[in-house]
C-alpha cells in the first residue's frame, strides 16, 4: 500500500496546472482525442501527474478508439482504487491514484486484456516517464 500524499488546496493549486488541477481534485475530464499521451505508442511507465506513483505501465496500453489513453490494468492492485460514481446521471466505476485519491479517470468492463477491463484515463492525470530514463 502506497503512502498516502495529503495536501491543502492551495498546495494543489500551486503544484498542478488548472488542466491537471481540474481533473485530479475535481473529477473533471478533457475532452475526448484531446490529451497528449491519447496517442503515446513509446515504451515507459505513466505515473499520477499529483504525486509521482506509477499507475500504469505502456506495455498495458491500447488504443480503444475511446479519445483517451485506454489501460488493460494498473502497474499493481494496491497503485489505484476504484469507486462508484453516479454524476452525470449515470452509473460509473471511478478510478483515483490510491496515494493522493487524484481523479484519473474511470474503468468499464468492455477491454481486451485477461480481466476484461478498460481503463480509460485522463492524459492531464498523467506524467509520463519514458523507459530509457525510467531506470535513471
Amino acid at each position: 500500500m502506497p503512502d498516502k500524499v495529503e495536501l491543502t488546496e492551495a498546495q494543489w493549486r500551486e503544484k498542478l496546472t488548472p488542466e491537471q488541477y481540474h481533473v485530479l481534485r475535481e473529477a473533471g475530464t478533457e475532452r475526448a482525442f484531446t490529451g497528449k499521451y491519447e496517442k503515446n505508442k513509446a515504451a515507459g511507465i505513466y505515473k499520477c501527474a499529483g504525486c509521482g506513483l506509477p499507475v500504469f505501465e505502456s506495455d498495458t496500453k491500447y488504443n480503444s478508439g475511446s479519445g483517451w489513453p485506454s489501460f488493460t490494468d494498473p502497474t499493481s492492485a494496491d497503485a489505484v482504487d476504484v469507486h462508484q460514481d453516479e454524476s452525470l446521471g449515470m452509473v460509473r466505476t471511478e478510478v483515483v491514484c490510491a496515494a493522493c485519491e487524484g481523479h484519473l479517470g474511470h474503468v468499464f468492463p468492455d477491454g481486451p486484456g485477461p480481466e476484461g477491463l478498460r481503463y480509460c484515463i485522463n492524459s492531464a492525470s498523467l506524467a509520463f516517464e519514458p523507459e530509457d530514463k525510467a531506470g535513471d
